[in-house]
């Protein structure tokens, strides 16, 4: 799940490019094409929101707003409602850092995740076990290289010059 600069609303990527993604929009279920050129892409899981103590994951205030028995206010209702909302349902959040733009994007994602859905989890396991097999692939290159570094240097030539000027008479 993404949300794209410029763009309204949040996405699935389908497929991601040189240049850009596929996009596939969670509301209307319309696929196109988004430039990376114009637009940037954010996951959800890295979006992080400013509390009192340490910034939590935005999916953390999303499980307190579906735990909540407060309903929901409109993602178009005055400021005000929303900060009461979010005062009841998520206490911690640093009202002074997070703007009520950023409050009114938070209640309509979580209304889209919740009409098309998307369980709301973060998913931590893969991370783990990305980070498990990364390390060893890492030791096992910095060897190879150290040991490809010992084994070329007695065998290293004088460097050529490859575009030296030609003497003219």
């Amino acid at each position: 799940m993404v949300s794209v600069t410029g763009l309204g609303g949040l996405y699935e990527l389908v497929s991601s490019k040189a240049d850009g993604g596929i996009v596939r929009s969670l509301e209307d279920k319309s696929t196109k094409f988004v430039s990376n050129r114009v637009h940037n892409f954010s996951h959800l899981e890295s979006i992080e929101v400013y509390t009192t103590g340490e910034n939590v994951n935005l999916v953390d205030v999303f499980t307190a707003m579906q735990a909540s028995k407060e309903a929901l206010p409109d993602a178009k209702a005055d400021t005000k409602a929303i900060k009461t909302y979010f005062e009841k349902v998520y206490p911690t959040m640093d009202f002074e850092r997070v703007y009520s733009s950023d409050m009114k994007k938070m209640v309509k994602w979580f209304e889209i995740l919740t009409k098309a859905g998307v369980e709301i989890k973060l998913s931590e396991q893969t991370a783990e076990d990305g980070t498990e097999e990364q390390a060893p692939v890492a030791e096992k290159k910095t060897a190879k290289a150290t040991s490809s570094n010992k084994s070329a240097a007695p065998k290293s030539a004088p460097v050529k010059k490859i575009n030296s000027p030609r003497k003219m008479a």
